[in-house]
């Protein structure tokens, strides 16, 4: 069997183990040209399964899998447990704390989700929430980039992060997002219930997500460069949510 703790499942009977169970698999990738009873039979149990299959030349397998042995085969697997939005909430409870989440909507970049963890573990948050497609999930670069974040901050993966917003709402949590013509974050006070919903690298918040926002901030920039990494936009605001949270004592 495959380890848990991978990106791929690599090899013809590995990848038939892990088909005919209840793994999640992300995509398929065959080499192009290849021809036997084993690949097919990988082809048919992916197409069954309504999988994403990439036919693709020796070199990116190779380069896939770092060298290995892949007789022509990988699969992309989802390597970390996802969390419920139930145990986000059971995390802040058992810290004795309103709910502080961070919203990822689309971040496509490994190391940026990875960074983002790292900060929401030293800034208190209690869990982040990002959706099942068109963005990246956790895997090894996450993990590595993340320094053992990953292992304590639990991320929910949702279908739908408009419903998924609109349901927290509904438990009373207050949704802030960013926006050019937003109120200084500096000013921001996020006691309470508290959902950050951080955009995409390139586009920002999409339109049907920014219309769930209840206030948005902005992060005042005086350089040439009109916009921040999002990842480091993402540390700012978790540390200004920090930082009114949990005032400096004097």
């Amino acid at each position: 069997m495959a380890e848990e703790q991978t990106d791929f499942v690599i090899g013809r009977h590995p990848a038939v183990a892990a088909l005919r169970s209840q793994q999640a698999i992300n995509k398929v990738f065959l080499q192009s040209g290849l021809k036997s009873e084993a690949i097919d039979e990988i082809r048919q149990l992916a197409q069954r399964r309504h999988l994403v299959i990439s036919e693709v030349p020796k070199q990116k397998l190779d380069q896939l899998t770092d060298h290995q042995n892949h007789q022509g085969v990988a699969l992309g697997v989802a390597a970390f447990e996802y969390a419920s939005i139930d145990d986000l909430y059971a995390n802040a409870e058992k810290k004795g704390e309103e709910p502080f989440f961070l919203i990822l909507d689309n971040i496509e970049d490994p190391h940026n989700l990875g960074s983002i963890l790292r900060t929401a573990d030293a800034s208190g948050v209690h869990g982040i929430i990002i959706p099942k497609r068109r963005a990246v999930g956790l895997t090894s670069t996450v993990a590595k980039t993340s320094t053992g974040a990953i292992e304590t901050v639990p991320v929910a993966r949702v279908t739908n992060l408009v419903n998924t917003v609109n349901d927290l709402k509904q438990r009373g949590m207050w949704i802030f997002g960013t926006d050019m013509a937003g109120t200084d974050y500096r000013d921001w006070n996020a006691k309470g219930a508290v959902g950050l919903i951080i955009g995409n690298e390139g586009k920002g918040i999409s339109r049907l997500l920014k219309e769930t926002v209840d206030q948005t901030l902005t992060i005042p920039m005086v350089g040439t460069v009109q916009s921040l990494n999002a990842s480091v936009a993402a540390g700012l605001l978790m540390y200004q949510g920090f930082n009114s949270r949990h005032p400096v004592q004097h």
